[in-house]
């Protein structure tokens, strides 16, 4: 807290007229496992900064890791020599002024902290716990991190807090073709959820060997939470004011109000929500953060701001920012109240997903996208699993896609991995009438 004060002293004696600084400071360990085995376990410890400056309504972001934890104020006198050459920016809106910050607690696990040190425990139970299925060989990722970050604005406000958190995914393999993924998060250590992530993985590869192709169509599919939260990233991503005005969302022609999904679908917007690890209890401007709905019964709720955005639109800011764009900081999907088993058993002839990759955006306005299955994919024929099949594409519109929402599990899955990337915590889904395509390769 003392650099970023120093900082915000430093540039608005030169003569910015709005500064905040954002240091983050970040321990992290991360092991990655093949061929049932820890490969590589990399450690990383450094700081990073982020300064926003503003000079008579123009914009300055500087993001850098100062080597060493030395940081210089030379930079200042650098922009301030060519500020006059950039336009005042037109989403330009003063910083906010201080409001009182709720601490979220419970965040910070000692357990975490004690397995950066020393992750080969968790990494051994990952692979012990894959091998209770028939498998030939597990691969994944276990990562630890704890990070600290302090925020100082030259409007007052001065806040800091920590966070641990943890994220895994494995993938099983079973020969001659079976494969199966799951994953998990928390900002704490859940060995039973390790051990599951682990047999989930391993499950799928065993059951889904002796592959055959399926024909393309419109079917019902049943997504597992990896494939629904993938595809609620994007959905989230939209619901950005910033995208909005970009171009960048199906919301364009939406206002708060709109039916814009199954009534069966509410997305929330979770900060507050301390099993994830994107919890925060304040956001870049330094506004207090709290849990909001994206779409609440198929109705569409809650833009997420910043304080530009909001100015735009003559609105209040939803502690959602980041200084360019707002953003999502957890995402949660209210459950519904179907077993997996349920939810099959209401699919006369349909498909059932687990994994995808390689989601694409070909019309980001009418939501038109596609993104290839990988892993174990069923067929499903009058309410049973039938057989496991090939990869296939799913090509659809991501607002029919959320209309055709017909039900959902009652078990919640917490899920990050790189296709996943904001922290979520949701079900199965079973979506009616979803196109299919062959994939090529």
């Amino acid at each position: 807290m003392d650099t970023c004060s120093r900082l915000v002293e430093g540039a608005v004696s030169r003569g910015f007229d709005e500064v905040a600084i954002l240091a983050t400071r970040t321990d992290r360990t991360m092991v990655k496992l093949a061929n049932s085995q820890p490969s590589v376990t990399q450690r990383w410890r450094g700081i990073s900064l982020s300064m926003y400056l503003v000079k008579e309504k123009r914009i300055f972001i500087l993001e850098y890791r100062p080597a060493g934890g030395d940081v210089s104020e030379k930079e200042f006198d650098t922009i301030l020599e060519h500020a006059t050459v950039v336009q005042e920016s037109p989403f330009y809106a003063p910083l906010p002024e201080p409001k009182p910050v709720e601490k979220i607690e419970g965040v910070v696990d000692k357990r975490v902290l004690e397995y950066i040190r020393d992750p080969v425990e968790l990494a051994e139970l990952s692979i012990e716990a894959a091998h209770r299925e028939r498998i030939d060989y597990v691969a994944g990722t276990i990562d630890l991190w704890y990070t600290e970050k302090a925020l100082a604005t030259s409007k007052g406000v001065a806040l800091e807090e920590g966070l641990t958190g943890l994220q895994v995914y494995l993938r099983a393999f079973s020969e001659p073709d079976g494969s199966g993924q799951w994953s998990t998060c928390s900002t704490s250590i859940d060995i039973r959820e390790i051990e599951k992530t682990s047999i989930t993985a391993s499950r799928y590869a065993a059951e889904s060997k002796g592959r055959r192709s399926v024909e393309p169509g419109r079917y019902d599919v049943v997504l597992s939470p990896l494939v629904f939260g993938n595809i609620l990233n994007l959905v989230a991503r939209m619901s950005s004011a910033f995208n909005v005005f970009t171009g960048l969302s199906i919301f364009m022609k939406n206002k708060p109000g709109d039916q814009v999904a199954s009534e069966r679908l509410t997305l929330i917007d979770a900060p507050r929500d301390r099993e994830l690890p994107g919890a925060t209890s304040f956001d870049d401007e330094g506004v207090p953060t709290y849990n909001k709905p994206i779409i609440d019964k198929g109705v569409l709720r809650t833009l997420l701001h910043n304080s530009k955005t909001a100015s735009k639109l003559g609105v209040n800011t939803t502690g959602n920012a980041g200084w360019i764009s707002p953003r999502p900081w957890n995402l949660v999907v209210e459950p519904g109240s179907y077993s997996i088993d349920e939810l099959i058993r209401e699919v006369k002839r349909g498909l059932l997903i687990t994994n995808n990759w390689y989601t694409r955006l070909q019309n980001y306005v009418e939501g038109a996208f596609s993104t290839i299955t990988r892993d174990a994919l069923f067929l499903i024929e009058n309410g049973e699993i039938a057989r496991p099949v090939e990869k296939v594409r799913i090509a659809d519109r991501l607002p029919s896609f959320l209309k055709n929402i017909e039900a959902l599990g009652r078990e919640a899955h917490r899920i990050m991995w790189w296709e996943v990337r904001i922290p979520s915590k949701l079900p199965y889904v079973l979506v009616r009438d979803v196109g299919i395509s062959k994939h090529m390769l």
